[in-house]
């Protein structure tokens, strides 16, 4: 199993859509590097909910439940299925991670304008811990 994290500006589409809807599409992302990440996840990977704009933090864990498949009219633009799996018991920020010196390394404290961004075995069971208090 692989990890993301996948951010929505809550205005946009929120954890409570997700939770509401019971599954949706994760359309628009037109990034090319993030469109890269979507075609690697597979049936099952776990990814964080990230809400961007003004919240900044990770409020909830989806699973992938289908590979990428085309998004709109051009082959490198994809999208993927998700569904929910959990919220955290106590939303993650940003300024939390960026203060977590293990979390150093994470690609999206890296490259924070990028949608979708892997997450590895160790990133995740850090933030994982600090969701649960």
């Amino acid at each position: 199993m692989a990890y993301w994290l996948l951010k929505s500006e809550p205005e946009s589409y929120s954890w409570d859509d997700l939770i509401r809807e019971g599954a949706t599409e994760w359309t628009g992302v037109r990034n090319p590097a993030a469109a890269l990440h979507l075609k690697a996840m597979a049936v099952g990977d776990r990814g964080f909910f990230y809400h961007s704009g003004k919240e900044k933090a990770a409020v909830g864990v989806m699973e992938i439940t289908r590979t990428a498949q085309q998004d709109g009219d051009e082959p490198r633009w994809v999208s993927v299925a998700v569904k929910p799996v959990e919220a955290l018991a106590r939303p993650v920020t940003l300024a939390a991670m960026k203060a977590e010196p293990k979390l150093a390394g994470m690609e999206m404290l890296r490259q924070s304008r990028l949608s979708v961004s892997p997450v590895s075995d160790a990133e995740w069971a850090v933030l994982t811990g600090m969701a649960k208090g």
